[in-house]
């Protein structure tokens, strides 16, 4: 879905941004927000990670506020194929997603700057703004986050460091050949996050299905038990 608001250029003295988000509510809200700033228009909107590419190469936007997670084409995907085609198009990431190797991954596929959803109005603008600048901007909450991998003695010996704790999980579970309901009763979750944590190393590690994902997993060693390749 998109929504401009300009039809025609746009005043080189503002900040053009569009905003990415499956949840209509959330780009209410950072639409509503950003309305009162002076210096920045909210050109367009996307729901899904394939519209925030396509838009973004349509209308060339200062900043591309996008959140990880969304159907048709993972924000990661998205911000890989923006930063590499369209390096003029700052992307900052905003998101509910908090864990260092998010952020990690975020940071590395090009995103100038990444925000947790719920951060202060005054956090989301100053974020825009130094992206817009070239600036690469963390949230208070995302900085920590990273200062503490960069801290820890085994920062940068995970398996996959483009996954989440939480999806290395998941394939690990994978690779011992588990299908999704039984890793959902093993790890508290619903059988639907599951799936979409499947969907997700899938994009993350750009491979084709679940078994080559087993496959490359049990190589990297991540499968437990008697069936560990």
């Amino acid at each position: 879905m998109t929504t401009l608001d300009n039809s025609g250029a746009y005043d080189t003295d503002r900040i053009t941004v569009v905003i990415a988000d499956d949840h209509d509510i959330v780009r209410q809200g950072i639409r509503s927000l950003l309305g009162t700033i002076a210096d920045i228009d909210v050109v367009a909107e996307a729901c899904t990670g394939d519209d925030a590419v396509s838009i973004s190469t349509e209308l060339m936007p200062d900043v591309l506020l996008l959140d990880l997670q969304m159907p048709g084409g993972h924000g990661l995907e998205a911000t890989r194929q923006i930063t590499a085609a369209l390096p003029s198009v700052a992307v900052v990431i905003l998101t509910m997603y908090e864990d260092a190797d998010s952020i990690d991954a975020a940071l590395r596929a090009g995103a100038r700057g990444y925000l947790l959803k719920g951060a202060p109005q005054d956090d989301v603008v100053h974020a825009i703004r130094a992206a817009a600048r070239g600036h690469v901007i963390l949230g208070p909450g995302a900085a920590e986050r990273l200062l503490e991998r960069l801290s820890s003695p085994s920062a940068g010996t995970a398996v996959f460091p483009q996954l989440t704790d939480r999806e290395r999980d998941v394939l690990r579970h994978v690779a011992s050949g588990q299908n999704n309901a039984t890793i959902a009763r093993a790890l508290h979750l619903a059988p639907k996050t599951v799936a979409n944590h499947v969907s997700n190393i899938l994009t993350k590690l750009q491979i084709a299905d679940r078994a080559a994902a087993i496959v490359a997993a049990r190589r990297a060693g991540l499968a437990d038990g008697p069936d560990r390749a």
